[in-house]
């Protein structure tokens, strides 16, 4: 009985493309021949193990060494069925029966690519929810499925679902990745290009901002007794307002965060987003309002810093909101814009809350620059008693 040897070869043409990776592909040997099967990740050549065959530094690594194995354990099953059923064992015949066109599964190979790509935890869990649509909305979904009117199809079935239309747009942007890195990989043909004929839709979404008056409800409102249990988001939330954090660079704080400059306490930290370095100084920040809240957690800053999830936070925001009176919904970001539109108002300049924001691009924040009706009519006034 001949068996087939099979391992993990990767970069088996010494060439890295753009994005510095290389295809990790599983090796068929029998008798002096070889034939590859596509594992769908690529890595850079530091997340590869040469001697031990295992993927490394990587996000994911640990969910991707399952996957490889799980991969080689499905080759030698179809190995053995060819066995069973009589059939001589070649290399020819296991990729036969191995082929992805014999039996394709545009599902799984979008499975694939996102636990193979380098995308952030957050990025990881918002293409996943794509791929739960997708599968509830053809749980069969095979790459000989994904054509023009697949792709019209699906657009529908989300508008039908009641997601907004820039939630739907979200959507449709990760599938076109995903088809795109189907025909990157040789599975799907240019030829036959889903997205062709479709155009992605979108709104201008306005951001919620909170006026001065309405932080002020919040800063005064009380939660004691049975409302207890939502302070620490209020106070999280106008900590936000006062610095311009977003909820993955607050969650990511620490102590150490924390440092004096000057004598001088700042926030210094890297946007989880972006990776800039930004730098905040607490103490001339909204009269301070940041360091005097750093202060009433003391020496449990780590459990101020530690929240739930975004969601379970927006919605005792909301029940925040009703208790201070405030009708407009606003979100956990929202106070990030707070922050941008009270800062402008004050006469902070654009190019000085881009710094603060960590922008690299100032148009990223003359999105978030709403300017109030009465920001316009101060700035009049100004121009006005410049003239005389």
């Amino acid at each position: 009985m001949r068996k087939i040897s099979y391992r993990p070869v990767y970069n088996r043409k010494k060439r890295l493309n753009a994005h510095g990776t290389a295809l990790l592909q599983i090796e068929a040997y029998l008798m002096g021949k070889k034939i590859y099967f596509s594992s769908h990740i690529y890595l850079k050549p530091e997340q590869w193990d040469k001697k031990k065959r295992i993927i490394i530094k990587h996000p994911h690594a640990e969910q991707l060494n399952r996957m490889l194995r799980e991969f080689i354990l499905h080759l030698e099953q179809k190995e053995l069925n060819l066995w069973k059923s009589g059939h001589e064992v070649t290399l020819d015949h296991l990729k036969g029966k191995c082929n992805p066109q014999a039996s394709p599964s545009f599902l799984q190979f979008i499975k694939d690519v996102i636990y193979a790509s380098q995308a952030r935890e957050s990025t990881r869990k918002n293409r996943m929810t794509t791929w739960i649509l997708l599968r509830k909305f053809c749980p069969t979904l095979t790459f000989e499925d994904v054509n023009s009117k697949f792709i019209f199809d699906f657009e529908h079935y989300l508008v039908e679902s009641g997601l907004h239309v820039n939630t739907v747009a979200k959507h449709m942007k990760h599938l076109k990745a995903f088809v795109n890195s189907a025909i990157d990989r040789g599975y799907l043909s240019m030829e036959d290009y889903a997205f062709r004929r479709y155009r992605i839709k979108t709104k201008e979404f306005k951001h919620a901002f909170l006026l001065p008056e309405e932080v002020q409800r919040l800063e005064e409102l009380s939660l004691e007794g049975r409302h207890s249990s939502l302070e620490h988001a209020l106070d999280a939330f106008l900590f936000c307002c006062y610095t311009g954090l977003r909820y993955s660079d607050f969650t990511s704080l620490s102590e150490q965060n924390i440092q004096r400059i000057n004598g001088k306490p700042w926030i210094v930290f890297k946007a989880v987003k972006t990776g800039a370095e930004v730098k905040l100084p607490l103490a001339l920040l909204f009269e301070g309002k940041a360091w005097k809240m750093l202060r009433k957690y003391g020496h449990h800053l780590s459990g101020f810093f530690k929240l739930k999830s975004n969601s379970s936070i927006n919605k005792k925001l909301i029940r925040i909101g009703k208790l201070a009176g405030i009708k407009k919904h606003f979100s956990f970001h929202s106070a990030r814009h707070t922050n941008a539109t009270l800062l402008i108002d004050k006469g902070a300049n654009i190019t000085t809350v881009q710094k603060l924001l960590g922008h690299r691009n100032i148009s990223t924040t003359q999105i978030y620059s709403q300017v109030m009706e009465r920001t316009l009519v101060k700035d009049l006034k100004r121009c006005t008693k410049t003239k005389r």
